[in-house]
C-alpha cells in the first residue's frame, strides 16, 4: 500500500529492498566523517533547528556517491522509501542526502509522487530543503505534467509558507519554459505577505526569470512597484543594468 501523506501524517515508508540495502550503507558511512566541531557551527549558522554531523557538502556529496555505487536506479516507491527514512533521521545532512537523491531520480518520478514532496516541504521545513525541491524536484514534476500546475494554483495561496514559497520557486529553472504570466500572478497574489521568506522568493523568482526575459521582468516590477515589498524589488533588481537599453544583455554573473 501506498503511504498516506498529509499534514497531521506521519507516513511509514513503503517496503523498499533498495532502501533496506542503501540505508545501512548511508548512516555508516556518514557517521564515520562526523566532525563534532563543524557540527556545533553548522548547527549555529541554521539558528539551532536542526542537529548536524559536520560534513562540508563537498565531501558528504563524495561520500554519497561511494554509497550508491553498485545500486540499482530506484523506481518510484524506492525514491519514497529513501526519502521517507533519511527525513526521519535528526542530522541534517541526511535530509540533504534524500534532496540530492530524489533531484538525480526525478524522472522516474511520476506525478503521483507529488503529494511525497509535498510532506518533505511542510516537514522540517527550512529554506536548505524547500529551495531545492522547489526548483529540482517539484519544478520537473510540475514540466512533466500540465496537470499539476493547478495544484501550483493551491499552493501559491496555502497557509504553510514554505509551500507557497515551493509555488513560487518551483519555475526557477524553467527558462524559456517559464509560464509568465502564472509567475507574475502568483507574484502578485502574495506580494502583501508579510514573512521574509515569501518576500525573499518573490523577488528571487522574478531575477531568475530576468536572465530569459528581462524586458518582460522590469515591465512587470515597474508596474507592480507599489505593491511589491521594497525587499522583492530590490532583489528582482538586483542585476538590473543601469541602462534600459543594456537590458537584454543581462548575463549570470559570479556571486549571482
Amino acid at each position: 500500500m501506498a503511504p498516506q501523506y498529509g499534514v497531521n501524517v506521519a507516513p511509514k515508508p513503503p517496503a523498499s529492498a533498495l532502501a533496506d540495502d542503501l540505508l545501512p550503507r548511508l548512516t555508516s558511512a556518514y557517521g564515520a566523517a562526523t566532525d563534532r566541531a563543524r557540527a556545533a557551527s553548522a548547527a549555529a549558522y541554521m539558528r539551532g533547528a536542526f542537529p548536524f554531523l559536520g560534513i562540508p557538502t563537498p565531501e558528504r556529496r563524495k561520500l554519497s556517491r561511494e554509497v550508491l555505487t553498485g545500486l540499482p536506479a530506484p523506481d518510484e516507491a524506492d525514491c519514497g522509501a529513501v526519502a521517507l527514512r533519511c527525513w526521519a533521521l535528526p542530522e541534517r545532512e541526511y535530509a540533504y542526502f534524500a534532496v540530492d537523491y530524489l533531484r538525480r531520480y526525478v524522472g522516474r518520478c511520476s506525478s503521483g509522487f507529488l503529494p511525497a514532496v509535498r510532506h518533505f516541504v511542510i516537514t522540517n521545513s527550512w529554506w536548505d530543503t524547500v529551495d531545492p525541491l522547489a526548483a529540482h524536484v517539484v519544478g520537473p514534476l510540475v514540466g512533466a505534467d500540465d496537470g499539476l500546475v493547478a495544484v501550483m494554483d493551491d499552493w501559491i495561496t496555502d497557509d504553510n509558507l514554505w509551500v507557497a514559497r515551493t509555488a513560487l520557486l518551483h519555475q526557477l529553472r524553467s527558462k524559456q519554459a517559464t509560464d509568465a504570466d502564472r509567475l507574475f500572478g502568483y507574484c502578485l497574489r502574495q506580494a502583501a505577505h508579510p514573512d521574509f521568506f515569501i518576500r525573499k522568493a518573490i523577488g528571487w523568482a522574478l531575477r531568475e526569470y530576468a536572465y530569459t526575459d528581462s524586458d518582460a521582468v522590469y515591465g512587470f516590477v515597474a508596474s507592480a512597484r507599489e505593491r511589491l515589498s521594497p525587499l522583492s524589488v530590490r532583489e528582482a533588481l538586483k542585476h538590473a543594468p543601469k541602462e534600459p537599453n543594456a537590458r537584454k544583455t543581462v548575463r549570470r554573473g559570479p556571486g549571482s
